[in-house]
């Protein structure tokens, strides 16, 4: 048996929970609204059992315009939005994936003077800071939707590193939503040994109705791991409207469980049997010939 299975074994043996929530929102441009929306939700995932809680993309800051300004603020580990999840994971004794926040800096502390990072933090259930990863692929892009033009680029910088860490449902990998259309980032999250992978997203309704449940199914399959994919479910600003439909999906590429529209958790056990299962029966990693 491999170490991380022996982990895995051991986080069930000692009791501690696989069960996993994904919590959906409709955040808008009111920072501190949206802080106490995903507090809410965040109580509601940690009441139903779940040892783990992975927030949407930009939970917190929508406005691109504040993104700038928002990413200087939380270049300091102690600003709003950071202290913020940290308190959260703490107070509630869950882990917290904290979806995706602008950060003005890179992971080796060297300032982003005129972009911001797309981060997404990991805090452990003592409310530490325990993992960063910075948005790899910017969506720029032309949509038939009110916004009309994606350009993540003129705002953000891209990040470069493939992050995966040990966590109690298993071994995590992470990915943020336009992510999700690059299988090759998925295929060295595995590589690295990922049970699980988180996308935070705020897919447009547009491109989620087309792609989201297509892509998100043939990511779990390939790599058989669990998707556990929460995202921006709503009518956010006038001229923005994001798809929802925040699941969870099974190594097999089974929807475990799904929410529609309007803000909600859904969870579900990672069971480490299944996916033990799965990849015994059909060692498709074994496989590879490119």
């Amino acid at each position: 048996m491999s170490a991380h299975a022996d982990q895995a074994t051991n986080r069930q043996d000692n009791g501690v929970s696989n069960r996993v929530a994904a919590i959906q929102m409709v955040s808008t441009h009111d920072i501190a609204a949206n802080l106490r929306e995903a507090g809410r939700l965040l109580a509601e995932a940690a009441a139903s059992g779940a040892s783990m809680a992975v927030l949407p993309e930009n939970f917190a800051v929508l406005a691109t315009r504040q993104m700038i300004g928002c990413g200087r603020r939380e270049a300091d580990p102690d600003n709003l939005i950071r202290h913020f999840l940290a308190d959260q994971a703490a107070q509630l004794g869950i882990w917290i994936v904290g979806g995706s926040l602008p950060i003005a800096s890179r992971p080796d502390g060297s300032t982003v003077r005129d972009r911001v990072r797309a981060c997404c933090l990991v805090y452990n259930s003592q409310g530490e800071e325990v993992a960063r990863y910075d948005k790899i692929h910017l969506f720029d892009a032309m949509v038939e939707d009110a916004q009309g033009q994606y350009r993540e680029s003129d705002t953000f910088e891209p990040g470069e590193e493939v992050v995966v860490i040990d966590t109690p449902a298993g071994r995590l990998g992470l990915a943020i939503c336009y992510d999700l259309r690059f299988p090759e980032l998925f295929r060295k999250l595995r590589e690295q040994g990922a049970e699980w992978v988180s996308l935070p997203s705020a897919f447009t309704w547009n491109t989620g109705d087309a792609h989201w449940h297509a892509l998100l199914r043939a990511r779990a399959i390939e790599n058989q791991v669990w998707m556990v994919a929460p995202g921006q479910g709503g009518q956010n600003s006038e001229r923005r409207r994001t798809y929802g439909h925040s699941m969870i999906v099974d190594p097999w590429g089974r929807v475990m469980s799904e929410i529609g529209e309007g803000p909600g958790v859904v969870t579900a056990e990672l069971d480490r049997q299944l996916l033990d299962g799965i990849r015994t029966r059909m060692p498709v990693w074994e496989h590879r010939r490119l």
